[in-house]
């Protein structure tokens, strides 16, 4: 029988090899030159342009301090824009420079193909027990969200 500590060791390391192996396989964001938080707030910035500080950092979970110090590096490295939203300037709204927002969907485009193709070898058992874990996890993520301070 498989114990919590057991699953808990489990998720971490599969999650994190898949994480690692897609990066590999896909090619990193940016040429490896940002962070890996740095990373994931301009793919998300990526997905969602004129996205707020606020917003990103829910997220992302990150505090909102923290996802402001990553946009002030992001910033000063030319990777990101921040303007001030036209409706209540205390909001600040974030967009990928231009090489910057080539360079994410080079690599999401990139991903997207490699998951593509090891999607296209599993059977349809496999693709249903896909779907349930995806929905478990979903869940546990919005637990988790819920339980944050």
């Amino acid at each position: 029988m498989t114990t919590h500590t057991d699953l808990t060791a489990s998720l971490f390391n599969t999650v994190g090899r898949f994480r690692r192996q897609l990066r590999r396989t896909a090619g990193r964001t940016f040429g490896g030159t940002v962070t890996e938080s740095q990373a994931e707030l301009l793919r998300l910035v990526g997905r969602q342009p004129g996205i707020s500080i606020r917003e990103a950092a829910a997220e992302l979970g990150l505090a909102p301090n923290t996802a402001s110090t990553l946009v002030s590096k992001l910033t000063a490295g030319d990777l990101l824009v921040r303007t001030v939203d036209i409706d209540d300037r205390r909001i600040g709204r974030l967009q990928l420079t231009e090489p910057a927002q080539q360079l994410a969907d080079q690599t999401r485009a990139a991903r997207r193909a490699a998951l593509s193709h090891v999607l296209s070898r599993l059977d349809a058992d496999q693709i249903n027990d896909l779907t349930k874990g995806l929905d478990v996890l979903a869940e546990m993520t919005r637990m988790l969200q819920e339980d944050q301070p």
